[in-house]
């Protein structure tokens, strides 16, 4: 009787009872906007508001660091705004355990810095050294939940944390939905704070 019971209680709730729902930030695709329209983007979350860019109808990949009552926020190249959410189809193939996203990487100011991983290395690099100080990876980290965008980078004499909160990197208007603390280990230890993306 019990089994009975839990396999229907299971055919019930459906395919999102089963499928834990996204932990922001994260990539969506334009979905449901005509071939020959475009999706808003607006100064505020209101329909009313200033449009101040579009989406293509087969925009892919764009990352969403905020939702307010049905509105996404994403990033534009001057600034942040917001798209209607009904408009966004979230993707499943960007958080997945022990990896980063292929665009993940963070930056901050105070001193400038840039870090992301490439060919197994995690590479810091900053305005007075373009080539980057390369340190081989040791571990990429989540916290076990699903979908849960936290991550620890362990590397060689660097360690990367990153998890969910709004974050500002001092610069632009832009918002980030990952705030970020790099950890340099060796003789004299450093702390470095910013902001991490994975907007492609």
């Amino acid at each position: 009787m019990f089994r009975t019971a839990f396999i229907l209680t299971l055919a019930l709730a459906g395919p999102a009872a089963a499928t834990q729902e996204y932990i922001l930030p994260t990539l969506f695709d334009v979905a449901g906007v005509a071939s020959d329209d475009v999706l808003n983007i607006r100064a505020e979350p209101t329909a009313t508001s200033a449009i101040i860019g579009t989406l293509a109808p087969d925009a892919q990949r764009i990352e969403v660091v905020e939702e307010r009552r049905g509105w996404a926020r994403i990033n534009t190249a001057d600034g942040t705004g917001w798209v209607s959410a009904r408009y966004l189809s979230y993707r499943v193939d960007v958080w997945e355990p022990g990896e980063l996203p292929p665009a993940f990487r963070c930056l901050g100011t105070e001193p400038f810095w840039d870090a992301k991983v490439e060919g197994g290395d995690l590479v810091l690099r900053s305005p007075d050294d373009q080539g980057g100080d390369r340190r081989p990876v040791q571990g990429v980290l989540d916290t076990g939940v699903f979908r849960d965008p936290a991550r620890v980078v362990v590397a060689q004499d660097m360690t990367l944390f990153s998890h969910p909160q709004i974050c500002s990197d001092g610069m632009s208007d832009r918002l980030f939905g990952l705030a970020a603390t790099l950890v340099l280990h060796g003789d004299q230890p450093r702390l470095l704070s910013g902001c991490c993306t994975i907007q492609p």
